[in-house]
């Protein structure tokens, strides 16, 4: 059986990730390919109390504490996407551990100290990663059409800027994968072309 290919997405809030994930995810499954997904932050998961009351406020955390919450909450599905990847599938994530280094990298912690965590839990390693680029004020204004309510990070244009700056640094380094960098500004149709077209879909 071919070994599978991890694919992630990344941006900032607001970028969408979720969507084109999900659309990828839902393409892929309609032309018959094998295919998995999943997000994270998973909030049907064991940490999902500690994700709302850091992101709504209720608690704060140091960056290396942050960090080593998402990347357990990667590190919990470690096997079964290493599985998935062993029969040949499609694993899709919204978001995985260069989320991580993005913005917990925009609070101080360094890149470096991500990556020797991720060697640490033995995170696998995205075969490519889509970088869906939005400027900061496009990123609140569509959450703001999404909710009133937005976290420390949706309502952040300054820290937002920071997160973005550090996505773009990663992107060309191609720091823990292959990165391509999308304008997410243009429509979701587009978007989506561009995917299917980097990966060679028709």
């Amino acid at each position: 059986m071919p070994k599978g290919k991890f694919i992630v997405f990344e941006g900032i809030d607001g970028s969408g990730t979720e969507t084109q994930s999900k659309r990828l995810f839902e393409y892929l499954l309609a032309h018959k390919t094998p295919a998995n997904k999943v997000s994270y932050p998973d909030y049907e998961g064991p940490f999902t109390s500690l994700f709302e009351d850091y992101l709504y406020k209720k608690i704060d955390l140091n960056p290396e504490t942050q960090l080593l919450i998402y990347a357990t909450d990667m590190a919990k599905d470690r096997e079964q996407i290493a599985t998935w990847l062993s029969e040949g599938r499609i694993v899709i994530a919204d978001r995985y551990l260069t989320s991580a280094l993005a913005y917990q990298g925009a609070n101080g912690l360094p890149v470096e100290f991500g990556l020797k965590f991720a060697r640490l839990l033995k995170l696998p390693k995205p075969d490519v990663v889509f970088f869906l680029n939005v400027s900061p004020a496009t990123s609140i204004s569509r959450k703001l059409r999404e909710k009133t309510n937005l976290d420390r990070h949706e309502s952040n244009e300054r820290y937002l800027k920071d997160v973005n700056s550090l996505y773009k640094k990663l992107a060309t380094g191609k720091v823990f994968g292959e990165w391509k960098t999308i304008n997410a500004e243009i429509s979701a149709d587009d978007v989506f072309q561009k995917i299917k077209d980097h990966l060679g879909l028709v």
